[in-house]
């Protein structure tokens, strides 16, 4: 049995816990939250018995082996590192850190003590992700990865209306890219590797983040396309396109149906049934890494969650964007 402890009470949290429920070995020991009375109201609704509203705290805990990060995306390393120092495996929620920095600093914690470190990037572990590596082939030599995740985000009205919320404050790490164009990369990266080039574009909102934007990179002998939005809504599906055919992703960060198409005419739904909550296989992967005494994911590895911040942070850079985070 391994006892979690979970940092962050909200919506995602609980989704997290939902998926969690049905995997077996799992066992919710402590919750964290900045306040006490959050802490206990959370934990008492999930029948947990240790709260911490101090981090060196939990990280110096003996009650738990791993821990569930979904706090602001600005304070993920800064978590992640104590607690790894702490000997506690962690499943950080993405974005892994706000910048390459970060993340370099928890891979080295991690490794130092170590423990298991995995990005919470669930596309990837998917069964419809697998039929996707399973069915590359039959498409033939890939020229064009499209991604397309625009979502409106509930919270844009509030700032519409002059209420910045935690959402689309720099001082958090947040925006489009982070939030939301993470959902393009992290596939394309785990699929095709590294790009040879990056380019950038997005719109600016006062707050100092992005609104939406676009990323092109550039491979050897294709290119991906990842547009993402938080501002507006889309209901494009995304594509990865082949000499010989096209698979069809939708949508790209849960992917619920795949479409094979070829240019004779064929057409061919691959997907296969997977859970309800698509957060389940994410975490059913990281207790198994735990099980079998493994400290990195061969999956979401080391290697990929550094590459996708690195794209995130030129283009950023391309943008204007800089977090505080970027000047310590």
């Amino acid at each position: 049995m391994v006892r979690f402890g979970i940092i962050g009470t909200n919506w995602i949290t609980e989704r997290f816990l939902d998926a969690a429920s049905q995997v077996d070995d799992f066992q919710l020991t402590a919750v964290f939250s900045r306040t006490e009375e959050r802490a206990q109201e959370f934990a008492s609704k999930y029948n947990a018995p240790y709260t911490f509203t101090n981090i060196t705290e939990m990280a110096e805990s003996d009650e738990l082996d791993a821990v569930y990060i979904a706090s602001p995306n600005s304070l993920h390393k800064e978590y992640a590192v104590q607690l790894m120092n702490g000997k506690k495996h962690v499943l950080c929620e993405k974005p892994m850190a706000s910048n390459v920095k970060e993340v370099e600093e928890m891979i080295t914690a991690a490794q130092s003590n170590h423990v298991l470190l995995m990005e919470a990037l669930k596309t990837s572990f998917l069964p419809n992700f697998k039929v996707i590596q399973k069915n590359l082939h039959r498409i033939g030599k890939v020229r064009r990865y499209v991604a397309n995740y625009c979502q409106y985000s509930s919270r844009y009205d509030g700032y519409k209306e002059g209420k910045i919320l935690n959402a689309f404050k720099p001082e958090f790490s947040n925006g489009s890219i982070m939030d939301i164009g993470v959902y393009g990369l992290y596939p394309m990266v785990v699929l095709f590797g590294e790009p040879k080039e990056v380019k950038a574009n997005g719109m600016m909102l006062d707050s100092g983040v992005d609104g939406e934007g676009t990323v092109l990179a550039t491979y050897e002998d294709m290119e991906g396309i990842v547009m993402h939005s938080k501002i507006t809504n889309s209901q494009l599906p995304s594509e990865i396109q082949g000499e010989e055919g096209s698979l069809l992703l939708d949508p790209i960060h849960k992917p619920d149906r795949i479409l094979f198409r070829d240019h004779k005419g064929t057409e061919e739904d691959l997907s296969v049934p997977q859970n309800q909550n698509s957060m389940y296989d994410e975490i059913y992967e990281f207790i198994q890494l735990i099980n079998h005494k493994q400290t990195e994911s061969a999956i979401n590895s080391f290697q990929n969650s550094k590459i996708v911040a690195q794209i995130m942070e030129e283009a950023r850079k391309q943008i204007g964007i800089t977090f505080p985070a970027d000047k310590k």
